[in-house]
């Protein structure tokens, strides 16, 4: 489900993926551990989506396609350490990337 920054409350355990178009990108916590070994692929195409994502009333829908890391990708992702949690993540990732 994907929804205006004004329409969803970031917990302090959801889990900052970087940005779309500018957009942060969370997954919940319990989320974040089973796809913690995957590459998640975001992509939008044609068709309806769910009636309560903010694509819907625009003919178009999210989708999503993962694939399992390599090994030597599972051990970087490990050396860089925990991913950023929380409201303040994206605010800092803005900062960094200025």
């Amino acid at each position: 489900m994907c929804f205006r920054q004004t329409d969803f409350r970031v917990g302090s355990q959801d889990v900052f993926l970087g940005s779309i178009e500018g957009c942060p990108f969370y997954i919940g916590a319990g989320q974040f551990q089973y796809f913690a070994n995957m590459q998640l692929t975001i992509d939008v195409s044609r068709g309806g989506g769910d009636s309560f994502s903010i694509e819907a009333p625009e003919g178009v829908r999210f989708t999503t396609r993962s694939r399992l890391f390599s090994d030597a990708e599972v051990r970087a992702l490990a050396a860089s350490g925990a991913p950023p949690i929380g409201p303040e993540a994206f605010q800092l990732f803005v900062r960094g990337t200025n």
